[in-house]
């Protein structure tokens, strides 16, 4: 397997080196392949089942790395300058809904 070398400042190399217990050479890999497959998600390319795989195992999507929508943003904004009633209990939320 090919080796990558990344430099880092001595602050921080002794910041990690405080957890000796996280394999950082699979963080790394994992971030570069989380930003590999969004690259290839934004390109609108088909991502293979290994790399679907990759995506469940860690539980996650590209899709999550994007912003929120504008529209969506006014949307939950509007819904939270609405009018709510701020229930106490489970017991007041079952009365008036029933």
């Amino acid at each position: 397997m090919p080796c990558i070398t990344i430099n880092v400042e001595k602050s921080l190399k002794d910041r990690l080196s405080r957890f000796p217990w996280i394999n950082w050479s699979e963080v790394g890999r994992e971030e570069m392949l989380k930003r590999y497959i969004f690259e290839k998600y934004i390109k609108k390319e088909e991502l293979t089942n290994e790399e679907n795989d990759f995506c469940k195992k860690i539980d996650w999507h590209p899709v999550d790395e994007l912003p929120l929508r504008k529209e969506f943003i006014e949307k939950i904004n509007k819904i939270r300058k609405g009018k709510y009633h701020k229930y106490n209990s489970i017991e007041e939320l079952r009365k008036d809904t029933s």
